[in-house]
């Protein structure tokens, strides 16, 4: 496969993936809004903005952390190339590109959510409520996964946009639990209680995981479980640990493919063999906010090795 073709799909993975983050990410904040503020931040929009580091960006073009402002950054916002919009535009024209290596399901997902994006864009604001935004965000990104996994042939091209798929959203997983890290850090035990038990499980409820933690758990929401759950236990769709095997199946699967291992490879490894050999006390020993900024960073420098060995010449 031409390393462009491969880039292509790469990044239409990636972007679909940050377009239902970004979703989930104003979700949780409309969530929490409704609760009492908690210490920290000086609201929950600024914690949602800071999750996304795109707190500077967004400094620059608005004067408050009002949430119809970070509404406009975060979903409509075109000179935001990280917004909902951009995202699905560049996931769309990257489709557009590789038409060919598509199949038509697929295709008609990424083409469909552009094309009622055009149309919302058209909608007077007042008509727009914001979970109607998110819920059809995630609706289109699930869509997308599910024409993926019925139609496309297993080659490498289904590696790379799994690839795309797993890195990205274990960069946003870290990012989104890094959204109240704050409220953890005090101590590992039983998270405050009240509101900022409240909070937890809103996160997990805009998530969609709430009923899933609670099979896995019961009982309370305490700091080592929801650090496991969301850091280490594979059974969540969403969990670091999740994404890493995802990253490394991929990889091994191109790997043998190309009959060639790469530095990406070696990094995946790295990671998933950190990730195992951590725990919820570890974790919090080394700090949670320390730990996923540490954690963003790996992926950060996998997903630049992935470019370097497989996106950016011919394979």
């Amino acid at each position: 496969m031409l390393s462009r073709t491969a880039d292509n799909l790469y990044w239409i993975a990636r972007y679909m993936e940050r377009a239902e983050t970004l979703a989930r990410l104003l979700e949780v904040g409309a969530r929490m809004s409704l609760l009492p503020t908690a210490q920290g931040f000086r609201n929950e929009w600024e914690s949602i903005l800071n999750a996304t580091g795109q707190i500077g960006a967004f400094q620059k073009k608005y004067d408050s952390f009002a949430q119809r402002n970070i509404e406009s950054f975060l979903f409509f916002d075109r000179d935001n190339p990280s917004s909902i919009a951009s995202c699905i535009t560049a996931a769309r024209e990257n489709g557009r590109i590789v038409r060919t290596a598509l199949t038509g399901q697929v295709w008609d997902a990424l083409n469909t959510a552009f094309q009622e994006l055009r149309q919302i864009e058209r909608t007077p604001r007042s008509q727009l409520e914001l979970s109607r935004l998110t819920d059809w965000t995630t609706k289109h990104t699930a869509m997308l996964r599910g024409a993926i996994d019925a139609t496309l042939l297993r080659n490498d091209g289904y590696d790379f946009l799994n690839l795309g798929f797993a890195l990205e959203r274990a960069d946003a997983t870290a990012r989104i639990i890094d959204v109240k890290y704050y409220v953890l850090l005090p101590r590992a035990g039983v998270i405050g209680a009240g509101a900022e038990n409240d909070q937890w499980s809103m996160l997990l409820r805009a998530l969609n995981l709430n009923r899933a933690f609670h099979w896995a758990y019961g009982g309370e929401l305490t700091a080592q479980k929801i650090a496991h759950f969301l850091i280490l236990n594979p059974a969540c769709p969403r969990a670091l640990m999740t994404c890493g095997q995802e990253i490394d199946t991929a990889l091994t699967h191109l790997a043998k493919l190309y009959g060639r291992e790469t530095e990406a490879q070696h990094l995946a490894q790295g990671l998933l063999q950190g990730l195992n050999a951590s725990s919820p006390e570890a974790i919090f020993d080394e700090g949670l906010h320390d730990f996923l900024t540490r954690f963003i960073r790996e992926i950060a420098a996998l997903a630049g090795a992935v470019h370097d060995s497989y996106l950016s010449g011919d394979m």
